[in-house]
């Protein structure tokens, strides 16, 4: 039992800093009102396990703070992040067909994150909510679903016990 809840804090840590890691190495693109955050891919994970729900949030809000946006990044920025991984788990919990159950759970990502992120934007930058919405949302469908759910099915396939949280 101990063992098994090491194994899984470890994981968590380790997801939480290579997103962390990958988000703020590749800051030009991580942050403002056109974003490609491929660290994005990982909220993925939360179709396998809940577990991986802390883990990307927690590296969301460490990398929100390096992001220039201030507090309302980090908060709104990070609960964005925690709603989107929290509905890629229910769907895939929910919708059995597992190919269908991904492409709809990497749509959650797109919605929160162009809704909210964009919001933000518009409050902290001034820019135009819509567009900064829409500009959000695009980046995180093309990182999350165009990029990522074919990734997802690459490396899930390939490594299927390595991912699994015992």
């Amino acid at each position: 039992m101990r063992d098994n809840i090491t194994k899984k804090l470890v994981k968590t840590a380790v997801i939480a800093a290579i997103y962390t890691i990958l988000t703020v190495i590749l800051a030009p693109i991580s942050y403002g009102p056109v974003q490609f955050r491929i660290s994005e891919i990982l909220v993925l994970l939360a179709v396998i396990d809940p577990f991986y729900i802390v883990g990307l949030t927690v590296g969301c809000l460490i990398a929100n703070i390096f992001g220039g946006y201030g507090l309302m990044d980090i908060v709104f920025g990070t609960a964005a992040t925690f709603l989107s991984v929290t509905g890629v788990y229910l769907t895939g919990k929910y919708i059995r067909n597992k190919k269908i159950s991904l492409v709809l759970a990497s749509l959650w990502p797109t919605i929160f994150n162009g809704l909210i992120i964009g919001w933000m934007l518009n409050i902290v930058a001034d820019l135009p909510m819509v567009l900064s919405m829409i500009q959000v949302g695009a980046g995180e469908f093309v990182v999350v679903t165009l990029v990522g759910v074919p990734v997802f099915r690459l490396i899930e396939n390939k490594y299927k016990d390595r991912l699994a949280l015992e």
